[in-house]
């Protein structure tokens, strides 16, 4: 009879490499809590920061009554939260069904020579300084004519355009390709697949990048210095003329020396953070019913 070979001994003990990876595991999970931590803490830092100089100023009067028609203190900001709105409500309505068609056109028609060079100039583009930006529609629409609330609009829009156009892309390009090949199969055109089976997956990454931009565009002050800062500071919903805007408010009271206009800027301030929390939520909360449509 041949002899029999010995089992192998199996040791069921972790190993020297095996404890060195769960080490530098727990490691670089702890730096990446700590990162987290980091960031959330510099959040609140600046958010306790502003709400406390911002205390002084903020009351019901501060939110509902327009600015002192000589610029003194006493006045609020009402004037100014409806020009922001107008102005950020027109830049989205430009750039948002742009910045889309633009990212459906590089995921899903255009060929490779032409999507690269679209691509580069789109990154170009958020590259920008804004200022580079306010100085371009100043030259294109406010020189020969006059400063309005729409330039500032075109100008907010060109900052926000790559920014929605490459978070949709990206987000077009996580579709999983048997969900365009399973259309595409049973005989749907392509453009009623893109729009009748892609977009309605990608609603929640559209969204964001939408969200992002508002958030971005909704605190530029350089294009806005330039496109509409002479303004009539009462109410006003006319945006062929120039507007009322937090961010120029903001700029402007704080380079007075009056102390009661500093505590008018920093609720300012308050009130642009709050405007961009409230559309983050917003948008989750939309995000999350499209995905409650979308679900079994």
């Amino acid at each position: 009879m041949s002899a029999v070979a010995p089992a192998p001994r199996i040791s069921l003990q972790p190993s020297g490499r095996l404890r060195r990876r769960r080490i530098v595991n727990r490691i670089m999970e702890g730096v990446g809590t700590g990162a987290a931590l980091v960031a959330v803490g510099v959040l609140v830092l600046v958010i306790v920061s502003v709400a406390v100089r911002a205390a002084p100023a903020l009351s019901w009067d501060f939110l509902t009554k327009p600015p002192n028609l000589f610029g003194g203190p006493g006045g609020g900001i009402s004037s100014a939260i409806v020009g922001s709105g107008l102005i950020v409500l027109t830049a989205t309505a430009m750039a948002l069904p742009l910045g889309v068609l633009i990212a459906i056109y590089l995921t899903e028609f255009a060929p490779r020579a032409a999507a690269a060079p679209i691509q580069l100039v789109l990154d170009v583009l958020n590259g920008l300084p804004t200022i580079v930006t306010g100085i371009f529609v100043y030259g294109l629409l406010v020189i020969g004519h006059a400063q309005s609330a729409f330039a500032g609009a075109f100008a907010l829009g060109i900052v926000m355009l790559p920014l929605v156009a490459r978070a949709a892309q990206e987000t077009l390009l996580l579709v999983p390709p048997a969900l365009r090949e399973g259309s595409l199969a049973l005989g749907v055109s392509r453009w009623r697949a893109v729009l009748g089976v892609i977009l309605p997956t990608t609603f929640g990454g559209f969204l964001t990048g939408a969200v992002l931009a508002v958030a971005r565009a909704a605190g530029e002050t350089a294009p806005l210095l330039f496109t509409t800062s002479i303004f009539n500071p009462s109410v006003s919903t006319d945006i062929t003329h120039a507007l009322p805007n937090i961010p120029v408010l903001i700029f402007t009271y704080s380079e007075q020396p009056d102390k009661a206009l500093h505590e008018q800027a920093w609720g300012a301030a308050l009130v642009l953070m709050a405007f961009v929390l409230i559309a983050s939520l917003a948008a989750k909360a939309l995000l999350a019913r499209s995905r409650r449509k979308l679900g079994p």
